[in-house]
């Protein structure tokens, strides 16, 4: 379907969409002459930038100079890594309904493929060959990985996709546990680490924050890109009413498979830089505790939020690291389940729906007194 056809189906359609709940119209576009839809369609996006975007960006590139290296790269790079992970289920939960728990599985590969075809304790497994070799070679392969959990779930809903990418997710633990001659059982691979790139050294707190600061502004906008982008708003209607898509000429399917495709890069991006940050991969990383604690990060963030994935993964990170000065480290689980159910129970939008909520009464008060 042409760009022409797509346009002409949403306006015959776009009233009919709908399926509960409106599915959101596209975001306007900047009208320059001579300008082609995509360079529109980033002019837009520049056009929504506010005084507290400009704000946070200006917070996060200036944190490692007030931060300790202890903040910077427990807290800082941490969070930032988890929430690029994070943000690949966000992705396929709130602009496709698809609730994939198989996400930091797909991470997960990246960082095993990076330890087997890159340098790690293991040389007798591992192949020693080049850090930007081995990494692109785990992009790929999560990618490809990704995209088989999508061709196996998108003929399924609601409950059963959860179910089938839950157990494609312990599957790959218990492979990862049990083989030794790909993925060494249960002992992983240990000392994997970031590379040293033109006499920088990626281990430090510092210059790992300003990696993965870069790759979490890429991955975040390139999000918002994809979401105003014809595929991102094809991708909302199937959402809201995937048969009324099919009717209007939509590959269901193509786009679904392909929103798990793009998901899983966020995935792999975010697993290599986990993998650094910890300097191993093993069993325990890809974990059923990690497949669940993934959805709790992106739930008390917000799952229709691209900024959802990082504020909840600061707040679990933080949870991580001081609740042990509160409650005994074997009761985190609790802690982190309180939260959980409090964000449930009175933001269903995460805490960027309590940020809204509170946002919208002052709004409203300023207008009344006024």
């Amino acid at each position: 379907m042409s760009a022409a056809q797509w346009r002409h189906a949403m306006n015959a359609g776009a009233g009919r969409l709908a399926m509960g709940r409106r599915a959101p119209a596209p975001a306007a576009t900047v009208r320059v002459p001579g300008a082609t839809p995509a360079e529109r369609r980033y002019l837009s996006l520049l056009a929504h930038i506010k005084a507290r975007h400009v704000v946070v960006l200006l917070f996060v590139l200036a944190y490692p100079m007030f931060a300790t290296p202890f903040l910077t790269y427990q807290i800082g790079a941490q969070s930032l890594a988890l929430g690029l992970i994070v943000l690949s289920l966000t992705f396929l939960g709130g602009s496709g309904g698809m609730i994939s728990l198989a996400q930091m599985s797909v991470a997960g590969v990246a960082g095993y493929m990076l330890a087997i075809f890159g340098s790690s304790g293991e040389p007798a497994i591992s192949f020693g060959w080049p850090w930007w070799v081995a990494a692109t070679i785990a992009v790929v392969i999560a990618i490809a990985a990704g995209t088989a959990v999508g061709w196996l779930s998108v003929r399924t809903e609601g409950i059963y996709t959860i179910m089938i990418t839950l157990a494609v997710g312990v599957a790959f633990y218990h492979l990862c546990l049990q083989n030794y001659s790909i993925f060494n059982g249960f002992q992983g691979f240990q000392r994997v680490y970031a590379p040293t790139i033109l006499g920088i050294n990626f281990r430090d707190p510092m210059p790992f924050y300003y990696l993965a600061l870069g790759c979490a502004l890429g991955g975040y906008f390139l999000v918002k890109y994809v979401l105003r982008s014809p595929f991102g708003i094809a991708l909302e209607g199937i959402r809201n009413n995937a048969r009324r898509m099919n009717a209007l000429g939509f590959a269901v399917t193509a786009h679904r498979v392909a929103a798990y495709a793009f998901a899983a890069l966020l995935a792999a991006i975010g697993g290599l830089l986990f993998t650094w940050y910890n300097g191993l991969i093993t069993p325990n990383s890809v974990g059923t505790s990690w497949l669940i604690n993934v959805l709790i990060i992106a739930i008390l963030g917000g799952l229709r939020h691209p900024i959802g994935p990082f504020i909840g993964a600061i707040v679990f990170v933080l949870l991580q690291n001081f609740a042990i000065d509160l409650i005994d480290r074997e009761r985190f689980n609790l802690v982190i389940g309180g939260v959980f159910l409090a964000i449930v129970l009175f933001s269903p939008d995460g805490l960027i729906g309590i940020w809204a909520t509170v946002k919208s009464k002052l709004i409203t008060q300023r207008g009344g007194k006024s």
